[in-house]
């Protein structure tokens, strides 16, 4: 490798979570914050946890949430008239 065109490696970075855990890791620089973890992660912890700085899950529950119920679909379509099928038995004329 070149020297003086790469960065200082840290093998003991500190890094800190938004939810108070910490943990050390290799990195560039020797300490940062991260707003997620493992610890607080929905996928490692199992829990739904909304991450949402802007209000957009709040602003989607309320313009859709509320339209349509659980298994309850609703349909802007016009439904057709059902016709009446005849069966070969109804246009028998031999009798």
């Amino acid at each position: 490798m070149k020297k003086g065109i790469h960065p200082e490696f840290y093998t003991n970075a500190k890094v800190r979570c938004a939810c108070g855990a910490t943990f050390e890791t290799g990195a560039t620089i020797p300490e940062f914050n991260v707003e997620i973890c493992s610890s607080c992660h929905p996928f490692f912890t199992g829990k739904q946890k909304f991450v949402d700085t802007a209000g957009k899950v709040d602003k989607f529950q309320k313009k859709f949430g509320e339209k349509r119920e659980l298994g309850v679909k609703s349909s802007k379509r016009a439904t057709k008239p059902v016709q009446p099928t005849t069966t070969p038995e109804d246009n028998d004329t031999t009798n």
